[in-house]
């Protein structure tokens, strides 16, 4: 029997087939950008709980990578008779293994006892973190911890960054104890249901399905969903579920969105249904050269890219604040010429002051400003007005100008090869098959994006790596507005784009 990882039974309690793909074949997972952005947010995170909880120093951390698991139980062993803090303590019992994030000396009735805390780069305590720290106290109390509490500690996104270093305020703790300590049998249970996954044979035949996506995004989805039946129109194109459809889909195991009543579907399902099945595109051309009527050229288009850190690193800003470092700009003029205008900052400085100016600059007074899904933009602008007072009147006007392109897309236009989704990404290739984002070097979706920048910042990244990344970003925020000027012209009738 080999002992399990609370990861690796974390995993069980998603999926028992996700357990034993990660034990028999873990070259068959696939790591999105955005799961390796949360494992190097949870890393940050962690570096800097160990100073808060450690500001003397005086802690130490065991890294059972580079000394081994053996090494690394021992160690964390003969560290209890001490009364130093310890990261990454590790613990072995009952077919189970587990890492404390952090565990601090207190005195008890005279006798040295151990609290724990698990620290999380979320912002809330989540059901599954519950789960992570009934095992973790479950596996160090049954090897013999003297453990008197534990508690789950998590980014407060309410905190505000005062600059020189200082992250005190950054985390808020849970304590779990009471509840942690019940759940031993709970435990148990799991450890002996996932042990037996582990030593079955052959994969579990389990079916893809919502549990595929929660709490995480499993690296197998792909795996599995290979090895079914594929749906020639599958349920999942269909827009915002309900719970009603949920139940229905899981009850009689729907893959294929003609087995949907249409009863069960809203307006905007059935049109994807509809048009789905008969393979031709929805297009109410008069309606939405009618909405598009009310706001006459000349007209901008305005995109935004922004980056989140985990840990906040300019002052003024709190935990996965959306910072805009670029923007893009398309105006299209009354006689249909095209011009293009933009701003980037990849110094790794704040670039709140310089975005602000550049974007006022760029706006001009008076013409509408089309964005796509324009809550995002708005919402970035004003956040930028509350850090760049001086500018703020400027800046809240641009937001009384735009206009959201999405909803007119929504209610207008609607094409089989969009598979229930409105995105940008899904709507161009059907109203502008001559642009691709696939066709971009580099940088071509807004999790790259993020990737790209943090690269960019990396004070190792070289003047020409820098210079080339700079590059990509500038292509891909410009095609994002090039594209709404194409949807535009699309809805509008003003020039014939793509086929419908």
């Amino acid at each position: 029997m080999r002992n399990l990882s609370k990861s690796k039974l974390l995993s069980h309690r998603q999926c028992p087939k996700r357990l034993w793909l990660e034990l028999n074949h873990p070259e068959l997972a696939k790591i999105s950008a955005m799961t390796q952005l949360a494992f190097d947010f949870g890393h940050e995170v962690g570096a800097v709980a160990r100073k808060l909880y450690d500001p003397a120093g005086e802690g130490v951390l065991i890294d059972p990578q580079r000394a081994g698991f053996g090494q690394a139980f021992a160690q964390s062993r003969k560290l209890l008779a001490s009364s130093q803090p310890i990261f990454e303590a590790g613990f072995v019992a009952e077919g189970a293994l587990a890492f404390a994030d952090v565990l601090l000396p207190a005195t008890q009735d005279g006798k040295r006892v151990w609290r724990m805390i698990e620290v999380k780069s979320s912002t809330a305590v989540k059901d599954y973190h519950r789960d992570d720290v009934a095992i973790q106290a479950f596996v160090a109390r049954s090897a013999g911890v003297p453990l008197a509490s534990i508690a789950l500690a998590h980014v407060d996104s309410s905190w505000q960054y005062q600059g020189d270093g200082d992250y005190r305020g950054l985390l808020v703790e849970h304590l779990l104890t009471r509840e942690a300590f019940a759940r031993s049998d709970e435990v148990q249970s799991w450890i002996e249901a996932a042990q037996h996954t582990a030593a079955q044979s052959s994969e579990p035949d389990l079916r893809t399905g919502e549990h595929c996506t929660s709490p995480f995004v499993c690296g197998f989805i792909d795996h599995c969903r290979a090895q079914e039946p594929g749906a020639e129109h599958p349920v999942q194109w269909l827009p915002h579920p309900t719970n009603a459809l949920r139940n229905y889909v899981a009850r009689h195991a729907v893959s294929d969105m003609r087995d949907v009543p249409d009863r069960l579907l809203s307006r905007q399902q059935l049109r994807v249904k509809q048009q789905t099945l008969s393979g031709t595109a929805y297009f109410d051309a008069e309606g939405a050269a009618r909405d598009l009527g009310k706001y006459p050229l000349p007209a901008i288009f305005l995109d935004f890219e922004t980056i989140q850190f985990a840990v906040p690193r300019w002052k003024g800003t709190r935990p996965y604040a959306q910072i805009t470092f670029q923007f893009s700009v398309h105006r299209l003029a009354a006689d249909g010429a095209l011009s293009e205008d933009g701003f980037i900052d990849l110094s790794g400085a704040d670039p709140s002051e310089a975005i602000a100016a550049a974007l006022i600059a760029a706006c001009g007074e008076r013409e509408p400003i089309f964005a796509y899904s324009a809550g995002f933009e708005k919402a970035r602008i004003r956040e930028l007005a509350a850090r760049v007072e001086r500018l703020a009147a400027p800046l809240l006007a641009i937001n009384e100008r735009i206009v959201d392109l999405l909803p007119i897309a929504k209610e207008r236009y609607y094409h089989p090869s969009q598979q229930g989704s409105w995105s940008i990404k899904k709507v161009l290739p059907a109203v502008a098959p001559d642009l691709s984002y696939g066709d971009l070097d580099g940088v071509n979706h807004g999790t790259g994006a993020i990737v790209a920048y943090l690269e960019a910042v990396d004070p190792d990244t070289s003047a020409e790596k820098k210079s080339e990344i700079a590059r990509q970003l500038r292509a891909y925020c410009s095609l994002d507005t090039l594209a709404m000027v194409r949807l535009w012209q699309f809805l509008s009738g003003e020039r014939a784009v793509g086929a419908v």
